[in-house]
């Protein structure tokens, strides 16, 4: 039995989840403080799908990335993966997602979004316009409460996804992405 996510369940029938073009997919540990963010991100956005009747989006979260995410991102037309970052940026940047040189292993216990990118192009012979949004955490000790600052990072960052992810034309998204993509770039 599956377990359905809030956007799921305003999809009338089942066989509709093949339609969802865009897929929006947080990962990360919500028991690590600011490593939380993917879920938090996909928790809040979510709640605004479910609000706003949008029909075309589908939401996934997960502690890792999976190499059977591969399959997943082979049916849709967009895909952004959302993580927290430690690096140096200001509050949260966009990367486009490249394929990856990594070797396949038969255990794999940290797989990235260019590998999931790679495997996709391999086996399903599928490319997807794929990107990731970084999000500024700041502390990473056990608990499941975000800092402050994060927390302002992710209000930030998920208005601008919205007014961009509202539009049904994927195109037009796509078009959008790039451009944030040039905006807010992490370098």
């Amino acid at each position: 039995m599956a377990i359905l996510t809030k956007n799921e369940l305003i999809i009338e029938n089942l066989t509709d989840l093949a339609k969802l073009d865009v897929l929006v997919y947080g990962y990360g540990n919500p028991g690590r403080q600011d490593d939380g963010l993917g879920y938090a991100f996909i928790e809040a956005f979510e709640n605004w799908i479910v609000k706003n009747r949008i029909k075309h989006i589908e939401c996934r979260n997960s502690f890792q990335l999976n190499m059977e995410d591969a399959e997943i991102i082979s049916t849709k037309k967009l895909v952004l993966f959302v993580d927290a970052s430690n690096e140096e940026i200001a509050d949260y940047c966009f990367s486009k997602v490249k394929h990856s040189d990594t070797e396949i292993g038969t255990s794999m216990h940290s797989v990235s979004p260019s590998l999931i990118l790679d495997l996709c192009q391999q086996i399903y012979h599928k490319n997807p316009p794929t990107y990731l949004l970084h999000i500024k955490g700041y502390e990473w000790d056990f608990g499941d409460s975000l800092s402050r600052q994060a927390k302002d990072n992710l209000s930030r960052v998920l208005d601008q996804v919205q007014e961009i992810m509202i539009k049904e034309n994927v195109d037009d998204i796509i078009l959008k992405m790039n451009h944030l993509l040039e905006e807010k770039s992490c370098k």
